[in-house]
């Protein structure tokens, strides 16, 4: 099983392989599940002091704020998976 890395933004890298979803920040229990993860130690912020645009949240419960669009996330993985299977 190769390991897939997916560029979330100023050089962060995360892996493919553990990424459940790739969602908007905009709604309220979106904010209630960044909060939980702050509160839990599992908050990742790679925004680099800029908005958030996308979270990322994994199969280990870590969630991931990027400031980059959560579609050019998605077309970032797209494209590796495809990559990939070549």
């Amino acid at each position: 099983m190769d390991i897939q890395l997916i560029n979330i933004g100023f050089g962060n890298i995360v892996s493919a392989n553990r990424v459940v979803a790739i969602v908007s920040p905009e709604s309220a229990p979106i904010k209630r599940i960044i909060s939980d993860a702050k509160d839990r130690n599992q908050l990742i912020d790679a925004t680099y002091g800029r908005r958030t645009r996308a979270v990322i949240i994994t199969d280990s419960s870590h969630v991931i704020l990027s400031a980059i669009q959560p579609e050019t996330v998605a077309n970032r993985f797209v494209v590796n998976r495809e990559h990939s299977s070549e």
